[in-house]
């Protein structure tokens, strides 16, 4: 079996990506689960496209914060730049483009099934999917905001990305930090009310 995938290239990411998209369609059009000219079809391949990107975010999020940051100290000072200078700036770069990804397809997808506004007023006076759906995209749009202006800028001089003096560096390491942690906290409500829009009642405010 290793060998067959090796020869197959399924070394490579790219490979693999496409392997699996040949897969999807495949597996799509022999099952009849695609109907193009159905507007709900388009809407589910928008929400399938939403919860992917939203996997790689949280995913990564949680890489940084449940593996690298507390893996930092055990690893001995010569080896430290294999993360700082390689892991990190790759982790990162998808980590934010998946959360801008996350962003673009949810607001796609809430403008497609008519909710956007009343999600982005977190259902007030209604309750229900509105509410919950638009606690989670406040959470969400909270998060990416920190991910792009806050958690990215400082990474940028905490990696030696931008100039930076070495007090500049800590002190943007640490806020960096300290947000990625903030995310982590908000993720888990973020989550819970994405799914409850589908799933349970939820007073409005």
């Amino acid at each position: 079996m290793p060998d067959f995938l090796a020869k197959i290239g399924m070394d490579k990411l790219e490979r693999a990506l496409l392997y699996g998209l040949i897969i999807l369609i495949a597996l799509v059009v022999v099952s009849g689960a695609s109907q193009l000219d159905d507007k709900n079809w388009w809407t589910f391949a928008v929400r399938w496209l939403h919860v992917l990107s939203g996997v790689m975010w949280i995913g990564l999020l949680w890489y940084f914060n449940f593996v690298q940051i507390p893996s930092m100290p055990k690893i001995p000072d010569e080896q430290k730049p294999a993360v700082s200078k390689v892991i990190a700036p790759e982790a990162l770069f998808w980590f934010r483009w998946a959360a801008l990804a996350t962003v673009a397809t949810g607001l796609v997808l809430a403008a497609m099934n008519g909710y956007i506004m009343d999600a982005l007023m977190l259902g007030i006076g209604k309750g229900g999917a509105a509410t919950a759906i638009g606690i989670g995209m406040w959470l969400g749009l909270i998060m990416a905001y920190n991910v792009w202006m806050i958690i990215w800028p400082n990474q940028q001089k905490a990696l030696g990305m931008v100039e930076a003096t070495p007090d500049e560096k800590k002190a943007a390491a640490r806020v960096a930090m300290l947000t990625s942690r903030f995310n982590t906290m908000l993720s888990i409500p973020m989550l819970y009310f994405m799914v409850a829009a589908q799933n349970i009642a939820v007073k409005g405010f």
